[in-house]
């Protein structure tokens, strides 16, 4: 990969995983209601979740996709699915950050939700037909893969902690539950902006 595909895909990391998206919402809220290190699992989830997937996809799994587009249409209403009922969770979290009622999200689920966030996909199916290409195929998307992997570590790890800071500044019930509002909105309007875009 030469050095100007190289600053490409960089740019391409960086503004796909630090831009609002409904990841970034999510580990906002999170951070606001659980504190950046009980987050931590959710962000190593969406640090690892996307290049896993990314992986696959290069590897065939585009190929499979191609072959039953349906598939990719039931991701998509599984994916909204998911995002309102997280925008819910959000909507109607406790507003105290120690309630042991609420919990943010596992690795696992974090990582689940890649492999329905549409935006995810887009990417991925994006970056697999730009950078897997010739006899450098994988070298080429393992380099990909890792780039994600950084920034979107470094963001993931910044949104929780930003949203960590929103929490111990709004630290009265009303304004905790406002600004949960407004990440379930902003989640929400993400979601609907992704299906018909």
């Amino acid at each position: 990969m030469n050095l100007e595909a190289l600053t490409a895909l960089a740019g391409i990391a960086i503004s796909m995983t630090w831009t609002p998206g409904p990841n970034n919402a999510m580990l906002s809220a999170s951070g606001a209601n659980y504190g950046w290190r009980r987050s931590v699992p959710h962000v190593l989830g969406v640090a690892i979740g996307f290049p896993m997937m990314l992986l696959l996809v290069a590897l065939g799994l585009e190929r499979t996709l191609k072959e039953f587009p349906i598939i990719m249409e039931v991701l998509s209403w599984v994916g909204l699915a998911m995002i309102i009922w997280f925008a819910y969770r959000i909507a109607t979290a406790s507003s105290a950050r120690e309630s042991a009622r609420g919990r943010p999200l596992t690795f696992f689920e974090a990582v689940a939700f890649q492999w329905v966030n549409p935006k995810a996909w887009t990417l991925a199916i994006y970056l697999t037909a730009s950078y897997a290409i010739g006899d450098a195929a994988l070298t080429n998307i393992l380099v990909a893969a890792g780039m994600f992997v950084v920034s979107g570590f470094a963001s993931s790890l910044t949104w929780a902690v930003f949203g960590s800071g929103i929490g111990t500044v709004l630290n009265r019930d009303w304004h905790l539950r406002a600004f949960n509002a407004l990440m379930a909105l902003l989640l929400m309007s993400s979601a609907i902006w992704l299906m018909l875009g």
